[in-house]
């Protein structure tokens, strides 16, 4: 027979801290006396009513505890005042947290190399707005647009900062905008999101002097970009503040959205809505619809409209399962 394996306790010395770096199974958090501390969690740890692929996030504010083995366990989660979450991928049923506890959300787009879809923007804009948090597009590589995209600038600043999201214009390469977005960032804690090949890690270099972000090239055949950041981690701003560094995110499945308030998270279909002749309006082909009105008239764009119009087919189909909202 085998040696008896001694039972880790779990009755050590306790501490609460920040969790700022999530690599895998472990789990870097920075205490208060500013003491950075590697931890695990058990196996069975979950909270309740979220079935996530991350039971514990960049941004969580826990309780550790020091086991008889010598190290740390996170035994507890204080509750989240936000987070941002995805579908973990097209085929999952399980939900995945970019991060917890955020002041601002940034999101990172190109319009070359790589074109950012729009629809992912608006599926990103969406789920912040089901979770409260502000949130601004950082339009990056600035330096790589030519004159003739100047329309196409103006065009898709304007289309966003018309239903009231700011639109950052930035290059890191000559240094761009970096002055606006160092005021956007200073003292917040900022979420730093967007597809694969967008600059974030180039910009986070821009940011924090001695930061050496690993970034990547963009792919000649399918003009996308390679996954350079691999795990999620919060990064301290030397001007005050801090910033979450995600890996590139290929796609956007929504969760806890509704039938009934897929709306609410479009500000201007939301506005409109309040006109319609019918209070349960669902904005497709009902008569008397006010929304359908502003589309038709240009008043509501017609690629946010089709990007509405996808999330609602998805949640029709049930694919955007339902789970415990924070809120």
């Amino acid at each position: 027979m085998g040696k008896k394996q001694n039972k880790i306790s779990l009755t050590g010395h306790a501490c609460g801290g920040r969790v700022i770096r999530t690599t895998g199974g472990a789990y870097e958090v920075r205490r208060a006396d500013g003491q950075v501390i590697t931890c695990m969690v058990k196996g069975n740890f979950r909270i309740k009513g979220i079935r996530t692929t991350n039971p514990v996030a960049v941004g969580d504010m826990v309780t550790a505890v020091q086991a008889t083995d010598h190290i740390w366990y996170i035994t507890n989660i204080e509750p989240r005042r936000n987070y941002i979450i995805r579908r973990a991928s097209n085929l999952s049923k399980e939900s995945h947290i970019l991060a917890a506890n955020i002041d601002k959300a940034f999101l990172v787009v190109t319009l070359r190399e790589p074109e950012v879809p729009l629809t992912f923007i608006d599926r990103f804009l969406a789920t912040a707005e089901a979770y409260r948090i502000p949130t601004s597009i950082i339009l990056n590589k600035a330096d790589r647009l030519e004159p003739d995209d100047k329309e196409l600038v103006d065009a898709f600043s304007y289309l966003y900062q018309s239903i009231g999201c700011p639109v950052l214009t930035v290059s890191a390469v000559t240094g761009l905008g970096l002055d606006a977005l160092r005021d956007a960032t200073k003292d917040n804690i900022s979420l730093l999101a967007g597809n694969s090949g967008v600059g974030k890690s180039t910009l986070i270099n821009a940011l924090i002097p001695g930061a050496n972000l690993r970034t990547g090239e963009i792919s000649d055949l399918y003009h996308t970009g390679t996954h350079t950041t691999t795990f999620s981690e919060m990064l301290q701003l030397p001007y005050g503040g801090e910033i979450i560094d995600i890996p590139g995110v290929r796609s956007f499945g929504t969760i806890d959205f509704t039938v009934e308030d897929t709306s609410h998270f479009f500000p201007e279909i939301f506005r409109e809505s309040h006109k319609c002749k019918y209070s349960d309006c669902r904005h497709v082909n009902e008569p008397g619809c006010a929304v359908l009105e502003a589309v038709a008239d240009h008043r509501i764009a017609q690629s946010r409209y089709a990007s509405y119009l996808s999330i609602l087919d998805e949640v029709k189909a049930g694919s955007a399962d339902k789970y415990r909202k924070p809120f």
